[in-house]
């Protein structure tokens, strides 16, 4: 079984910085950034869990359910990776967040 650790632990974070941030934060791009980083993981999480499906895409739902947003599409994905291990998978995702993080400047 994989360890998803690395992906849940460091969207964890992001999203606690995500819930804390003031709405002013959020509206200069943060919730965009998180919103992008949720659509993507939730696509890779359908990917491995139905490839010949078409990915749906996660509707934008506000910036201030964007942190829930992004929990779950990692939680999916994690769930995912934990079915269907693939280990470069997993390092391209916790790469993906780290990017959001410091382009968010949460």
């Amino acid at each position: 079984m994989l360890d998803t650790t690395p992906l849940t632990s460091t969207v964890d974070r992001f999203t606690d910085r995500l819930r804390a941030a003031p709405q002013s934060r959020l509206g200069r791009g943060a919730a965009t950034a998180a919103l992008a980083l949720a659509r993507e993981l939730s696509v890779r999480a359908q990917r491995i869990e139905a490839p010949e499906a078409e990915p749906r895409v996660m509707p934008d739902a506000g910036m201030f359910v964007v942190a829930d947003q992004l929990a779950v599409a990692a939680s999916d994905l994690a769930e995912a990776l934990r079915a269907a291990p693939s280990q470069q998978e997993l390092d391209e995702a916790v790469r993906s967040v780290v990017r959001t993080v410091a382009a968010a400047k949460l």
